[in-house]
């Protein structure tokens, strides 16, 4: 096995219509994390997927329970790969993510996923500042349009937002077809 890990975070329903918080470009990302998924198998890379639920019963997305939870099934876990719930942005708070990684002598870590602006980033924030170097695939990203103090920030400037910030400090960012 190699020192790399592919983390694969919250391709999840609930982001694809007609889920409760679909995103911008979803389905791009989603098919071009499924090819980072076919090749970390190929090259024996340890794939870790990590999938949120809310601690709140009644949460109004993300609900314990529901359909909206489960992994894509175009990104789906093989039964031998392991699977992590968390129930907050950063896949390393309250989790055993960093304990898999180290027992599996992971130096590198990969991540892809949703949403750009809040579990990408807090993922690979953390990640970083455990010690992996760090790559995030921005294409096999998506995130939404946000609001601000009466302002709508599309997506595409949210999602450029959180790449350039993680491209400044913590990750190398690049695109799918220049990872593989």
């Amino acid at each position: 096995m190699s020192k790399r890990a592919v983390i694969v975070v919250d391709i999840q329903n609930e982001y694809f219509a007609p889920g409760k918080l679909p995103l911008v470009n979803i389905e791009q990302a989603a098919a071009n994390a499924a090819q980072v998924i076919d090749a970390a198998r190929q090259n024996k890379d340890l794939l870790v997927h990590v999938h949120h639920e809310s601690l709140d019963p009644n949460a109004p997305v993300f609900t314990p329970g529901s359909g909206g939870v489960n992994i894509h099934e175009s990104v789906a876990p093989n039964d031998d790969e392991p699977v992590i719930l968390k129930n907050h942005p950063n896949s390393f708070l309250k989790t055993n993510l960093k304990e898999l990684l180290d027992s599996n002598d992971v130096k590198e870590v990969v991540v892809v996923g949703a949403m750009s602006h809040m579990c990408i980033e807090a993922t690979s924030r953390a990640a970083s500042d455990f010690g992996y170097k760090v790559t995030v695939l921005e294409d096999a990203c998506a995130t939404m349009d946000l609001e601000f103090n009466g302002t709508t920030v599309p997506a595409a400037q949210v999602h450029a937002t959180a790449m350039a910030a993680l491209g400044f400090a913590y990750a190398n960012v690049q695109s799918t077809p220049d990872y593989r």
